[in-house]
């Protein structure tokens, strides 16, 4: 029986009590198929901070080397946003994961469950049969750009926006695959009216679709993608993006799929993959167990996919999260007046339910 070592990152806030959740499903399925999980947990962000005054300890980044997949929790706290003028930040440990394991796509599927359509703030005749799947680049653009400093005594802030060819070259051969699986129509965002970089990016992506003469593309300025993905978010399928624009775009996709709780994530290289929701540490209902644990048991469901070829597994996955949408079940962000009260369950209530379906 072949054995993969998932490392446990359950990192700051609600990460813990979401990431519990999805390490129990990958349990109900060790042992079967011929693969054994195994698991090893480590610190990151302020929690790793705390106890060892480093973000990303260098033990940490050691099991994640030696992993087959990670399961991330979330990595932030109030001490940092009320302080910038602390040198040493939990999300640095995340930035650094990104660039040590080689992690240069973030795909973000946006899919909308038929029984959470009243969840959105969207008129629901616009969202019915929204299904996105977005590929933000991960190492490049203003997170990771130099010079990144302040200047005239502090009066000056200046960041760097940055791509290579390279860079936009294998996120974009990603985005163009998974088209030609889907619907074959690609949209790539980007602000090259104005961005040097954004040219570039634009150029690339225009030389590549030469080999992709069956995928339909088409280049959006980001201002009118963020108008039309809440406009009209149907006429989009696959969605390439670059890091800052990506991290703008899925969160306000989120709205699509009812809840930021309910959005899993992967970030992938030629390598390792890493799993997450992306809704964050929470820390507003952190340790209060109302936190929603199914982005991170749909984060599950694409490591289970990618990372491991387990697709019946992962559609197992998929179809106890819609049967227990259906059974009326809701954590209280994804709650609307019509939940019935007795159906409004927390954190370990909703885990629960979905383990007992698999």
């Amino acid at each position: 029986m072949k054995e993969q070592k998932i490392v446990v990152l359950p990192g700051d806030g609600i990460g813990k009590e979401v990431t519990t959740w999805g390490k129990k499903v990958l349990e109900t399925f060790s042992g079967k198929n011929g693969i054994r999980f195994t698991f090893d947990e480590a610190l990151i962000g302020h929690t790793a901070i705390e106890a060892t005054g480093n973000p990303l300890p260098d033990e940490t980044l050691q099991k994640l080397k030696a992993s087959d997949a990670v399961l991330f929790g979330a990595v932030g706290h109030p001490k940092y946003d009320n302080d910038p003028s602390l040198k040493v930040r939990p999300e640095q440990g995340l930035l650094k994961m990104r660039k040590e394991l080689g992690l240069y796509a973030n795909l973000r599927p946006i899919r909308l469950f038929d029984e959470l359509i009243h969840a959105s703030s969207i008129k629901p005749e616009i969202l019915k049969g929204a299904d996105i799947l977005f590929f933000r680049e991960l190492t490049g653009d203003v997170y990771f750009g130099e010079p990144r400093e302040r200047r005239d005594n502090g009066n000056v802030a200046v960041d760097t926006m940055i791509y290579s060819k390279m860079e936009v070259r294998r996120i974009a051969k990603r985005a163009f695959e998974a088209a030609r699986t889907r619907s074959k129509k690609l949209t790539s965002v980007d602000k090259a009216n104005v961005l040097e970089s954004s040219r570039l990016w634009r150029e690339v992506v225009q030389e590549m679709a030469k080999d992709y003469a069956d995928v339909e593309v088409e280049h959006m300025f980001i201002d009118t993608a963020a108008m039309k993905l809440i406009k009209d978010p149907r006429s989009f399928d696959v969605v390439l993006t670059g890091n800052l624009f990506g991290d703008i775009l899925t969160d306000e996709a989120s709205q699509i799929a009812g809840s930021m709780g309910m959005l899993a994530s992967a970030s992938l290289g030629d390598q390792t993959g890493l799993y997450e929701p992306i809704h964050g540490s929470a820390y507003d209902i952190s340790g209060k167990g109302v936190a929603n644990p199914l982005a991170s048991i749909l984060s599950v469901a694409l490591m289970l996919d990618i990372s491991f070829g387990l697709k019946a597994e992962s559609a197992k996955v998929i179809q106890a999260v819609e049967q227990t949408l259906k059974e009326g079940f809701r954590t209280r962000d994804i709650a609307d007046a019509t939940t019935a009260t007795d159906k409004i369950v927390g954190t370990d209530a909703m885990g629960e339910k979905i383990i007992k379906k698999l």
